[in-house]
């Protein structure tokens, strides 16, 4: 999940990246989405930051965080946890 404030928008630059891993693992396997923290109380902690985050689940649990839009680190987490 993209987590991103309505003034700086979902990070664009990182949508390349994901439609890249996911034609190479399967669109079964990998789901991406976006959500706008201004209005879900539930992201409320991540209000405020000037840096994209991205949030990993795996059966509905929260498992992995990557701050920053580090491609690499990105990549790596997404494989990792498929």
């Amino acid at each position: 999940v993209d987590v991103f404030q309505a003034w700086c928008g979902p990070c664009k630059p990182v949508v390349n990246l994901f439609q890249k891993i996911r034609n190479e693992v399967g669109s079964n396997l990998l789901h991406f989405a976006v959500a706008e923290v201004d209005s879900i109380d539930a992201l409320e902690k991540y209000r405020g930051k000037c840096e994209p985050v991205f949030l990993f689940y795996t059966g509905g649990e929260l498992v992995a965080v990557v701050r920053g839009a580090d491609a690499p680190l990105l990549q790596k987490t997404i494989l990792k946890h498929l």
